[in-house]
């Protein structure tokens, strides 16, 4: 350890980005809370409505106020690309082939920038989750090492005078470990969720390409 230094800093930097991590880690857990809510909330009103439309051009033409959860952009998406492979009658080459497949590819594609918002802040609690227990044990070996030179420098070694320097140690590595468990867990739950939203959205556009072209299209992996 450099001696210019003082180890009690460097173990209150340790104490200070453990804090860092923990907000990080309830900020995202209470916006991710938010975002599955808000967005389990507007699929279902965008769906009722949209099933409730007795053709597509109702369908396409939905109150605004339901058109903007994941479900409804999506949607949106195979409507606009509807649209302009009729006004392109097949002249531009993005429009050639079969038109089932295209629009399957269209649709996936929106699907896939939903998946990525749904996923955003997830790599930060992993990452919290993992790094914070050593994070939390690097405080602890520097205030043991710190404890045991002023050990040393005491010339004592009765166990009232080594149990509460290394106790305290002992500190960080508690912190550590109880900041990486809510982000652990928020992070497996909200993984899990993202895999409900996903298997919804699939089914989603399954049934779109088989109103669309009257057809059972499977939903390719």
């Amino acid at each position: 350890m450099p001696t210019h230094i003082s180890p009690e800093v460097i173990i209150d930097g340790t104490l200070y980005t453990l804090l860092i991590f923990s907000v990080a880690t309830w900020t995202v857990i209470l916006f991710k809370i938010w975002e599955f809510a808000n967005n389990s909330y507007r699929n279902r009103r965008f769906h009722a409505a949209f099933w409730d439309a007795g053709d597509l051009a109702q369908a396409e033409s939905v109150p605004a106020d339901t058109a903007i959860g994941p479900q409804a952009r999506i949607a949106q998406q195979g409507f606009t690309w509807l649209n302009e492979s009729r006004l392109s009658d097949g002249k531009q080459l993005k429009y050639c082939g079969a038109q089932a497949d295209l629009l399957e590819q269209a649709m996936r594609e929106q699907m896939q920038k939903e998946q990525h918002l749904m996923e955003s802040g997830l790599t930060m609690l992993a990452s919290i989750g993992s790094t914070a227990p050593f994070v939390g044990l690097f405080g602890t070996v520097l205030g043991i090492m710190h404890a045991m030179h002023e050990i040393t420098a005491s010339g004592s070694t009765s166990l009232d005078v080594v149990a509460g320097p290394i106790g305290d140690a002992l500190v960080a590595t508690a912190i550590g470990i109880a900041v990486a468990v809510p982000a652990v867990l928020a992070y497996n739950f909200f993984l899990r969720r993202v895999k409900q939203h996903r298997a919804g959205l699939e089914n989603f556009v399954a049934s779109f390409l088989h109103i669309v072209f009257g057809t059972d299209s499977k939903v390719k992996e």
